[in-house]
């Protein structure tokens, strides 16, 4: 199969798990519209974990080394633990992450490890008690987040923080919380304000630069670069000078790396998604419920679609002359 330019092999599969968060992000799932009356997926509209078992099996063979578990926030998912137990008849996967608002993930980080799990990606926007708050619509203080990151490292699961930096939010976080997780020997990587969804007021002047952000860092910090062209990266990496911390810089808005791109999305709702950006996915549950279903056909299904996917969306995205629909963050993760 001849592939184009934005139809690269796949190498990274996430999976999201569930709609549901314990959270009210700004960023993703703003409590005005995800309230109390909110209309959640049932529980039986999630994909099954076997049915899971069956996808992984497929993108295992289409090359996935890589997999990620996603939300909504995933540790809320019954059985979880169970089901990453589960990869181990799955030994070509190298990297088992889950991506959490860490809520819960003191209490778990024990048995995640032992089940098998290899590494967490913990969101936390903001050190500043009231603002981390604002930002997490619950009030929840950073130091419930810290406990999880805490325990996690101390359990021996690899660890990344995850901050999204919107213009007048918390650019004033920056430098405190890159000196906060240097201090830890934790990688933090700010992402650029994306237009993820089409719930949280996304425009480009809310967006602060990755440049900007590597600007802030260098008038306290010395870095320098870490294979910047690597394309098995999203973040663009550096190195402090004086440790061997690292932070990283996602820079889908200004410097889109949609050519490059690996990444398979199945979404909560048991639709595979080629790009973060989609309106549309590919109803691969209703397929796997349905009597037609084999294996192999879901492998096919799987090597077609992908082979013929044309995203660019960060790409063009200056040039869109309206808003487009957007799969909601909840139900795809990152």
């Amino acid at each position: 199969m001849v592939l184009d330019k934005y139809a690269r092999g796949i190498s990274d599969l996430r999976i999201s798990l569930t709609d549901r968060c314990n959270l009210r992000c700004t960023y993703c799932m703003p409590k005005e519209i995800f309230g109390k009356d909110y209309q959640f997926l049932r529980k039986n509209e999630w994909l099954r974990f076997t049915e899971l078992d069956d996808l992984v099996e497929a993108f295992v063979q289409l090359g996935v080394r890589k997999v990620r578990l996603t939300g909504g926030e995933p540790l809320l998912r019954p059985g979880l633990v169970k089901y990453i137990h589960g990869f181990h008849r799955f030994p070509q996967i190298e990297d088992l992450a889950i991506t959490t608002n860490g809520l819960r993930l003191a209490e778990k980080a024990a048995e995640l490890k032992e089940a098998g799990l290899n590494r967490v990606t913990v969101s936390l926007d903001a050190l500043e008690p009231e603002l981390c708050g604002t930002i997490n619509g619950r009030g929840i203080k950073p130091e419930l987040i810290l406990a999880g990151i805490d325990a996690a490292l101390g359990v021996g699961l690899g660890v990344k923080v995850n901050m999204v930096v919107e213009r007048g939010v918390n650019c004033g976080e920056i430098l405190p919380m890159a000196r906060k997780f240097k201090k830890m020997g934790v990688t933090l990587r700010f992402i650029e304000f994306m237009d993820v969804g089409n719930c949280n007021g996304w425009n480009q002047e809310r967006v602060v630069s990755g440049r900007e952000i590597l600007q802030q860092i260098e008038q306290e910090f010395a870095v320098e670069p870490v294979d910047l062209t690597s394309n098995n990266e999203v973040a663009k990496r550096y190195r402090y000078a004086d440790d061997t911390a690292e932070f990283g810089l996602i820079t889908s808005v200004t410097q889109p790396f949609c050519g490059g791109c690996t990444r398979a999305r199945i979404s909560a709702d048991g639709k595979l998604y080629t790009c973060l950006f989609a309106s549309e996915g590919m109803d691969l549950k209703a397929f796997m419920r349905s009597d037609d279903y084999s294996k192999a056909d879901l492998l096919a299904r799987l090597m077609k679609h992908w082979g013929a996917r044309d995203d660019n969306y960060s790409e063009v995205r200056s040039m869109q002359q309206t808003t487009k629909s957007k799969i909601e963050m909840s139900y795809i993760g990152g």
